[in-house]
């Protein structure tokens, strides 16, 4: 059962804090992934970008480690490049990768599993 991010409402964060625009809902683990998802695994990477997108100061530490500023990280979001990066940032930061698969309800293999198919590593 999938659990919504609590207090992690899209409508209560400034549009200019988000590397994306929302999608129609406000809860990334609850809502339909933005039209560029083809596949399970990028509809798990797109929920995690989407989760360190709702918080303005992981938006700004994930764009930090990506090297890309908050703009082109934005028009970036398609990319699935992006997308497999938020996967490796949850996967090195523990405390943030907990949170993610707590709140989004799944399980660590499941991640694991969509971040070995985006690498290339698993057929989907």
């Amino acid at each position: 059962m999938k659990k919504a991010l609590p207090d992690y409402d899209l409508s209560t964060v400034r549009q200019e804090n988000l590397p994306i625009s929302p999608a129609s809902t406000s809860k990334p683990c609850d809502s339909d992934p933005p039209e560029i998802v083809e596949n399970p695994a990028q509809d798990l990477a797109v929920k995690a970008f989407l989760f360190l997108a709702v918080d303005a100061e992981r938006a700004r530490r994930f764009a930090a480690e990506t090297g890309l500023s908050r703009d082109n990280l934005r028009a970036a979001a398609a990319s699935n490049d992006i997308l497999r990066g938020a996967l490796d940032y949850l996967a090195g930061n523990e405390s943030l990768l907990l949170a993610f698969i707590a709140n989004c309800g799944i399980e660590p293999a499941e991640f694991e599993s969509a971040r070995d198919i985006l690498s290339g590593q698993t057929e989907s």
